[in-house]
């Protein structure tokens, strides 16, 4: 694989200059994202810019180009949702590393710096981070850590130190410049539009990017972390199922794009081992009736996993058109 800064061999790595997008879709989450934008222009490594894109929505776009001066906000030139915003920011901005922060979420002040430094390693293509949940209401005690990727964070399972990883999580993220422009950025035909709940781009970029670079990495660091701001609406019985279903959905398009080998790998280890043990691990705690919220998380872990196959069923015998339009509709 080509050194990604030119230099030669056993030479210093080059400084990196590095471009923070946001994108943002609502009115109503307008104080998340001034709390999103003010922590990365707090960073102890700060982007040399910052990008905001907004997806589709005028009066988002004059309030936010009024509040931030110093920050560059545009309108997402392509088609709408979160895969043609992130790419109209890339196409904006300038930095060797793109950088991408939800506008629901808060980056620690060290960030950008722990991610930053593997980029020196010349066969690193992205980095991403730990996203803790920041629950407004709390979390429920139902609720099994094993899906919080749910809710958009990290969950149990995930490596606890530096590690290799197929994907890193969107919330979260960053990549090289080159990276996203060989491979022709996100795919706008996977990922979320407005508030559907679904995703997957960040999975399917990766896999491209993998296919390019085979001997390239994608790193997880959980010491680069960020809070993830989980609204009472998305923490109950429904919004998880519903989650699940559109999940299954996107890897499905996902396995259509990639192969399913490469779509579900991850996912393979993520039944097999991880929600194995947590369904053990729930069942060794039920001691008596005050220990039936363990009961509630096995149930819950098994609702999931079923509603994830259902939609993944369902996205593989049906053509997008068709599941596109049906997802709202999803249990």
């Amino acid at each position: 694989m080509t050194a990604w800064t030119g230099a030669g061999a056993g030479a210093p790595p080059r400084h990196l200059a590095v471009s923070a997008v946001v994108c943002a879709y609502q009115d109503e989450r307008w104080p998340l994202t001034q709390r999103a934008v003010r922590s990365l222009a707090s960073q102890t490594r700060p982007p040399e810019e910052i990008v905001l894109v907004v997806d589709h929505n005028d009066r988002l776009l004059r309030r936010a180009r009024a509040a931030f001066p110093d920050v560059v906000v545009l309108h997402n030139t392509g088609v709408k949702g979160l895969s043609g915003a992130r790419n109209t920011g890339v196409s904006a901005s300038g930095g060797d590393v793109v950088a991408f922060l939800d506008d629901d979420a808060e980056a620690a002040p060290d960030w950008l710096e722990r991610m930053l430094r593997h980029y020196d390693a010349p066969d690193v293509l992205g980095v991403g981070g730990q996203v803790r949940a920041r629950w407004a209401q709390g979390r429920p005690a139902w609720y099994p850590a094993e899906f919080e990727w749910v809710v958009g964070c990290s969950y149990r399972g995930q490596p606890t130190s530096l590690a290799e990883v197929r994907n890193p999580i969107g919330a979260a993220m960053s990549f090289r410049r080159t990276v996203l422009e060989t491979v022709g950025g996100f795919d706008v035909t996977v990922g979320r539009v407005g508030a559907l709940p679904v995703g997957c781009e960040e999975t399917e970029l990766s896999i491209r990017a993998r296919r390019r670079w085979p001997a390239g990495r994608i790193l997880h660091d959980p010491s680069a972390v960020v809070e993830h701001h989980v609204p009472e609406s998305r923490t109950n019985v429904r919004y998880l199922l519903s989650r699940c279903w559109s999940e299954g959905i996107s890897k499905a398009r996902v396995a259509r794009l990639a192969g399913a080998d490469a779509a579900l790998q991850s996912e393979r280890g993520y039944v097999g081992r991880t929600l194995t043990s947590g369904v053990v691990r729930e069942l060794a705690a039920v001691r008596g009736r005050r220990d039936m919220h363990h009961l509630a998380r096995v149930a819950a872990m098994a609702a999931g996993l079923a509603s994830a196959a259902a939609g993944y069923t369902r996205g593989t015998l049906r053509p997008p058109a068709v599941i596109s339009a049906s997802i709202e509709g999803a249990p």
